[in-house]
This record gives structure tokens, sequence and C-alpha cells, in this order.
């Protein structure tokens, strides 16, 4: 009677008992980063005093900050290099792709875990490994033989049945899924998908769903281990790391939704949400300004040939922008020797580097009220890195018809070749440098002048008493809180400069405001911190004096990055105390030091002399780390 979750948890449990919403641990076989992320898990490795990683395999990947305008990113390059040699750590070089796709292709092994620094690792759970995205602190904490903290998800099902026609992709598969549960609709939960459709997937289009499952907020995705599995492993020279895995047939869900793909239709995401979902046919004709393809979500061989199908013997409109990004070295080769990579070049296309580029901000920013069409998986407001932009999320289909036509256009009304699939993948690692053990204490660790050393906290006192610096509302995106970009992401490993960035494009002047008023509390609405899972986002606020987050509910894994960076989440009890707050009030939170599991705490607000109600959803760790200022204090505090 076991779902797929419940069979990989069981197999991999550490800690605690496998009942819904009970804390437990589980072992992690498999890590990942990314630069944008991983410069500052290393460094964080590195303060644990860790030799060799404890592992199965960790992988280093650089594909976040490759525009190298200036030193900075060269140097993080250099320094993650250096320090996966030094602590047995795999490196996918600048240029060898994103981490999911080549994850996915060359790593990622069913009835695994992986434990990945990027909200988006769940992608390998197309393949049918447990993939889970979280803050680098909690990858380091992994490297480092740890653990990895959850709360026992709650499992769904959405079973698949039909096929889909031509022109609707499985990028259209989970925007109909987001349309059905929203952003919020999956926190908790892990996302399984059965049924006969499931068969008519490939490992690809299945990663494509399991990518934007993080948009649903949920823990994980998950798609069985089946033939069509074993023949992806088998093309990919990787038959060895096949296991059969599926949900017994008597499994039993907490939730159950099905979808007929047979009458599925392209799906569009509107501006500025994933969940704000409309059919391709509901907003057909509408103006286009840009057309990106590409991104972890959209960007495998498939992919590719059919975006190059439909442009072959056609030419992007003159008014659009089209750019597509290959996802690996693999893929980008192939399409380069069978003919493709020609066939996207004469139709106007702007042949991107195989990384993550326009999605996280990285250059092709669209013109000022542009309308622009994205295979991506996040449309959030200022993302694009132009705030007057309106961000679409489409399919690969979608993305190159519209970019022909000029307007937004049904595939299914375009005539084109569907592509042939392939027998084999090309197979070529020398980009992957492999570490060896016997040569890693000789390998000096190098330190760009833009790395600083990891800011400390202070363990928590057991009264805080501060201003409300912020208040905001509901979906409060870690982009909003820590805007990525080319500007800013080049800091990654200096918090002190990054922190000046904090609420950048939401209250100007928020860095300065805290540094004035020595820190503070912010109010949010439901859902704070949704979105990419940069501890940035928390361990920023936390060097400018953030002491307390007070929302009506968190993101799963901003949630646990404010724990690992010693700030305390509350949430509301009565959401109508959420409306008497204002900026600038005097909130005292007091005998921080007696909390426990499952109890209210009262907050006073001591500028209009009330007081109201707060729940937390902490466990003993939680409340022991969050005391001691955060996780690296509390390791430090317990070594043996």
């Amino acid at each position: 009677m076991a779902t797929m979750t419940e069979k990989i948890i069981r197999s991999h449990l550490a800690e605690g008992v496998m009942k819904q919403g009970e804390a437990i641990a589980i072992h992690m076989d498999q890590t990942l980063t990314q630069d944008a992320t991983g410069t500052m898990a290393y460094l964080q490795l590195e303060a644990m005093g860790v030799d060799q990683v404890k592992t199965e395999l960790s992988v280093s990947y650089v594909d976040h900050n490759t525009l190298q305008s200036g030193f900075e990113n060269a140097d993080d390059h250099r320094y993650l290099q250096s320090v996966a040699a030094k602590h047995g750590i795999y490196f996918s070089r600048a240029g060898n792709g994103i981490c999911h796709q080549v994850h996915l292709e060359r790593f990622a092994k069913p009835g695994k875990t992986l434990l990945g620094s990027d909200s988006h690792t769940p992608t390998a759970g197309g393949i049918g490994s447990l993939a889970i995205g979280a803050g680098g602190l909690d990858v380091a904490c992994a490297m480092a033989g740890r653990p990895f903290h959850l709360t026992m998800p709650k499992v769904v099902k959405i079973e698949l049945i039909g096929q889909l026609q031509k022109g609707v992709s499985s990028k259209d598969i989970i925007l109909k899924v987001l349309s059905m549960l929203s952003v919020k609709g999956g926190v908790g939960k892990v996302i399984e998908y059965g049924g006969e459709g499931v068969k008519s997937l490939s490992i690809p289009q299945r990663a494509t769903i399991t990518n934007m499952g993080a948009e649903l907020g949920a823990t994980s995705s998950l798609f069985p281990s089946d033939e069509i599995t074993k023949r992806f492993l088998q093309m990919q020279d990787r038959e060895a790391d096949y296991v059969a895995l599926s949900a017994d047939e008597d499994a039993i869900y907490d939730e159950s939704y099905t979808i007929d793909l047979n009458t599925l239709e392209p799906m569009i995401a509107m501006p500025h949400s994933p969940d704000n979902i409309k059919t391709v046919r509901e907003v057909a004709g509408m103006k286009v300004d840009q057309c990106s393809i590409g991104s972890c979500t959209n960007s495998s061989y498939m992919d590719m040939m059919s975006v190059a199908s439909i442009l072959k013997g056609h030419i992007a409109k003159e008014h659009v922008s089209l750019t597509v990004s290959p996802g690996s070295k693999q893929v980008l080769h192939m399409i380069a020797r069978n003919g493709a990579l020609a066939d996207m070049i004469a139709a106007g296309a702007r042949i991107l580097e195989s990384t993550c580029g326009p999605c996280i901000g990285m250059g092709q920013s669209p013109c000022s009220d542009a309308l622009s069409l994205r295979t991506f998986n996040r449309n959030f407001y200022g993302r694009s890195g132009t705030l007057s932009a309106r961000i679409c999320l489409v399919s690969p289909e979608t993305a190159a018809v519209s970019a022909i036509t000029g307007v937004i256009s049904d595939p299914r009304e375009f005539d084109y070749e569907i592509p042939q699939e392939i027998d084999h993948f090309l197979i070529d690692d020398r980009c992957i440098i492999q570490p060896n053990p016997e040569a890693a204490k000789e390998v000096t660790v190098i330190r760009g002048p833009n790395i600083k050393p990891l800011p400390s906290n202070t363990p928590m006192s057991e009264t805080v008493e501060k201003q409300v610096i912020l208040k905001v509302g509901d979906n409060i995106t870690t982009d909003h809180i820590m805007p990525a970009g080319a500007k800013v992401l080049p800091y990654r490993s200096n918090i002190e400069k990054i922190s000046t960035f904090v609420f950048r494009d939401v209250k100007a002047g928020f860095a300065d405001l805290c540094k004035e008023k020595g820190g503070g509390i912010l109010i949010a609405g439901s859902n704070y911190g949704q979105g990419s899972s940069r501890e940035h986002a928390a361990l920023a606020p936390m060097y400018l004096g953030i002491k307390a987050i007070i929302a009506k509910s968190f993101a799963r894994i901003h949630h646990a990055n404010l724990i690992n960076f010693g700030i305390l989440p509350l949430c509301f009890i009565n959401e109508a105390d959420y409306d008497n707050i204002k900026e600038g009030d005097v909130l005292v939170i007091s005998n921080t030091h007696a909390l426990a599991p499952n109890q209210m705490i009262t907050v006073e607000n001591r500028t209009s002399n009330t007081s109201f109600p707060c729940q937390h959803h902490l466990s003993q760790l939680d409340i022991d780390t969050l005391l001691a200022g955060g996780t690296l204090n509390y390791i430090k505090n317990n070594q043996s």
C-alpha cells in the first residue's frame, strides 16, 4: 500500500517516524549545486571542517553566473573548481550545460535521493529520483554526511490518461496542473504521476513536469521508473543505473486528480505568476516582442528538434527578438551535427550559451513594456530585468510558432513535422572534471577578492523588540526579496555588498533603513518566500539585522532558510491581525528561550498597546537552531 514517495523515504529514513506532518530526516545519496548558490554552500562546507564529501556523488555546476563582465564571476568559477578538487566533488565546467539537464542526462538515478541548492532540483523526479531543492547550507550539511530534515509530506496523485495531440506538449500538462492547484497547492506535498498517459511521455517530457512542480511549492514530484526510463538510461550508456520503481496498486493518496491528455490544449501563464493560466486560444493574436526558448524546463534534445522543425524555412517576424538556449553541451553538439542548429540560425534565432541565461535575468532583458513569451518556469515581476515587461510562460512549440507569426499563436494550427526519435545520445563527459582523492591534499583553494568571509549571527535574545521595517502582501517571491540578474548575481559570495540589493524593487532604501534602525521585523501575507531556493534571501536580511518574520504562511524552502540563519518565522493565527499592523510599529516577542514545539506565542504591539497570538511550525531541532543563531552556530556548539 505504499506510494513511490513512501518507498524511497522508508529506504533512506535516518530519524523520525513516517507519519504525515511529523519531523523526519533522510539520508541523501547525491547533491548538486550551481554557481549562484554554490560558492556560499562550499564556504559553509569548508567552515564545517569537512575533508571529503560523504555522499555517493556530489556535483558542482557552473550555469548561472556565466556573464563575465568583470572579474567576480570568473573568480567564483575558479574557486568552485578548486574547492571541488579539494573535497571530492565532480565539477561541470561553464558551457557543459544547465545543472538539471546535465544531471538528468548523466547522473540522476531512479530510487536515489538528491538534494540540490536550486529549487528546480526536482527535475530529476522525471527519472524516478526523490529530488528536493534546498538552501545551500542544507546541501553543505548533506555533503558533510548529515541527514536532511523535513516534514513527512502528503502525497498527491495525478493520473494522466490519453495521449497528447500534435502541438500540445508536456509543458502544457504542468501549466494545467498549476491552473488546478495554484502556486501554493503543492506546499508540504509530493506530487506523483501515474496512469496510462505516463507511458506516452519521454524522460525529458516527464522532467519538464517535475521541474515546474517547484512552482506548485511542492517538496518534490515523481514519475515511475519504467521501460521508458530504462530506454533513456540505455541511450545515455547508463543502463546499469536502472531500477524499477512504481507505487503499489493499492497505494493510498491524500489527494487525487485526473488529466485527459486527449483534450488538453496549449496553455499559457500570463503575468506575473505561473498559475495565472489561460489557454493559448483565449489570448491568441496579442503582439509578441520577444520569444526565448530554453531553460532547465524546456531545453532537451527533442525540445530543440521541435523548435528547429517549426522554424525551418521561416524567419522570425522583424519585431520579434528570438533567443534559443540549448540545455547542455550534449544537446548543442547533437543539433550542431544534424543541421537543426543551422535551421534555427537561418530563422534569425540568437543562439545563447547552454546556461540558464535569460531565465535568471542574466541578459536578454526585453524592451520596455514588452510582451515576452518564454519557455521558462517563472514569470515573477521583475525577474526578466525589465520591470515594465509582461512575461508569459509557454511551450517551445507555442514560442517558436509565435516568433514566426509575431503574435501569440496556437501551434496546432501550424504545419510542421514532428521530429523522429533517436536511438542514442552523443556521450562526451570531458567537460565534467572528476575528483581525484589522492591529489586532493595538494590542491590549493583559490579565493578571489570578491569572496568574503561568511557573516556570523549571534544567539537569539530572550526578548526580541524591533520595529516593523516592511509590510508586504501575498506571494512575495525570493526575487522580490533578493533580486537576481546580471547586476546582482556577481555578489553572491559577498554578503555585505549583496545586502544592499535586498527588497530593492519593493522599498527603496530598505538596506539603509535596516542599518538606521538596527534591523527589525518583517510582516508578510501568505506564501512568503516562494520561488528560488536562494538562501541569500534569508542570509542578507540576517546580515541587515532582521530578527523575525511574521507571515500568514511561508514557502517550504524559504522557511527552512530562515531557520538556518537564525531568523524566527511566525505565522498569524488570526489573519485579521495582519491588517492591524503598520510599518513603524514596535513589536515585542518575549520568552523566546522558552519556545517549544506546537506552542502558541503572543506578540505585543507596543505602538498600538495591543497583542496578538502567533503559531510556529518548528521542531525541537529548529528551535535549538534558532536559539543558537543558526545552523552553523548549532553545529559548532554540538561538535563532539
